[in-house]
C-alpha cells in the first residue's frame, strides 16, 4: 500500500517521541511505501485535489543515533504531483493550530475524500469536531464546565467552586491555561487577558485534584480502546500536566473509568470517522477530545512495549482493505 502522511515539515520530527514516525516505523515493516507532503503541498485543479508529495523510505538507528537531535532518520526521493485518490490513505497528522490554513485544507481533504480519497481523521470531524467543546456531548463524564465570554459568568464560577480551571478553545500543549481562585487578587487580570473583555470565549473548568496524579492521555484506535494511558504529572508548583509544559510521563493499565470512558467512546467517534482519538482524563473526568494528531504512541510503547503503532496500522491496513 501506498500510505501520504500530511505532516510538519519532516526535518523537525523529535523522533525518540514522535508518533508520525512510529506510524511511518510500523507502517514500512508492513511492506507499505511512505509518502509525505505538508499542508502547502495541497492543491486543486478543477474537482481534483492534489499533493506535491515525497516518497522516504525511514533508515535503521543505533540506539546511539536515536539519542542525536537531529539523526539522518530518511532517505528522500523526488517529489511528484499525485491525486490523493492514487493513496491507499492519506493520514491528516498536522499539528495545531487549527488556523484559517488547516480550515482550508480540511476542506480540500473532504473534496478529495468525495473523489475516493480515503482520508483519516475525517475531514469534516477535523474540522467540526473541537477538541475542547467536544465534551459537552457527554456531560455524564465531565466536571462542572462553563463556555462563556462574559467575564461576570466566568468570575462567579470561580467564585462558586473556588478553584477552577481557564483555558482557550483553541489552545494546545497547555498553552494559555489558567488556574484561578476566588480569592486571587489578580482574577479581573486573569478574566481580562482570557475573555478579552468579552471578546473571546473561554472554557472554565471545576478544579479536579487529582491532577496532581497525572494527565492521562487515553488512546482510541478504529473503535477499540488502547489498554494503557500515558499519565502526564505537573511539575511541582505546576498545574498542567502536558508534556510540553514540562510534564513528566508515567504510563499506566487503564483504570476500570478510564476504561468505561474509553469503550462507551470509542465506538461512536470511529463512527463519526475518527479512527484515531485522544481522551485526555483526570481522575475520573473527561476533560478534553483530541482528534487534530493525537501523540504519546512511543512513550507507552517505550515503557510498556505494546506496540501502539502496530496496533494503528494493522487496524488502518484493514480498513484500507474494505
Amino acid at each position: 500500500m501506498q500510505w501520504l502522511f500530511i505532516v510538519d515539515p519532516i526535518n523537525s520530527f523529535q523522533i525518540k517521541k514522535d508518533s508520525s514516525y512510529a506510524m511511518m516505523q510500523a507502517a514500512q515493516a508492513l511492506g507499505h511505501a511512505i509518502w509525505v507532503a505538508e499542508l502547502g503541498d495541497l492543491f486543486a485543479r478543477s474537482d481534483r485535489v492534489y499533493a506535491t508529495a515525497s516518497p522516504i523510505t525511514l533508515q535503521a538507528l543505533s540506539p546511539g543515533a536515536m539519542a542525536l537531535k537531529s539523526p539522518r532518520w530518511y532517505a528522500e526521493g523526488e517529489s511528484q504531483e499525485r491525486l490523493l485518490n492514487e493513496f491507499d490513505a492519506v493520514l491528516m497528522r498536522k499539528d495545531p493550530p487549527f488556523d484559517l490554513e488547516f480550515l482550508y485544507a480540511t476542506l480540500l481533504l473532504e473534496q478529495a475524500q468525495r473523489g475516493g480519497a480515503k482520508v483519516f481523521n475525517r475531514p469534516q470531524m477535523l474540522r467540526d469536531h473541537n477538541e475542547k467543546l467536544a465534551i459537552l456531548e457527554f456531560p455524564q463524564f465531565i466536571a462542572d464546565t462553563l463556555v462563556s465570554r462574559d467575564p461576570q459568568k466566568l468570575r462567579a464560577f470561580v467564585q462558586a467552586h473556588k478553584l477552577a480551571i481557564f483555558k482557550l478553545l483553541d489552545g494546545m500543549g497547555g498553552a494559555s491555561i489558567f488556574q484561578a481562585r476566588a480569592d486571587d487578587p489578580n482574577l479581573s487580570v486573569i478574566l481580562e487577558t482570557m475573555a478579552q473583555f468579552g471578546r473571546r470565549s473561554v472554557m472554565a473548568q471545576a478544579y479536579i485534584p487529582e491532577i496532581l496524579q497525572g494527565d492521562k492521555r487515553v488512546l482510541l484506535i478504529g473503535g477499540e480502546v488502547v489498554p494503557f494511558a500515558l499519565a502526564r504529572i505537573p511539575q511541582a508548583g505546576e498545574s498542567r500536566g502536558n508534556l510540553a509544559a514540562g510534564g513528566r510521563a508515567e504510563a499506566r493499565p487503564l483504570t476500570a473509568s478510564d476504561r468505561r470512558i474509553g469503550e462507551y467512546l470509542a465506538p461512536r467517534l470511529y463512527e463519526r470517522g475518527l479512527f484515531l482519538v485522544g481522551l485526555d482524563i483526570i481522575g475520573e473526568r473527561l476533560t478534553e477530545i483530541n482528534v487534530t494528531s493525537p501523540t504519546c504512541f512511543r512513550e507507552i510503547m517505550d515503557q510498556t512495549g505494546f506496540d501502539v503503532a502496530g496496533m494503528f496500522v494493522r487496524k488502518l491496513t484493514e480498513v484500507c482493505q474494505q
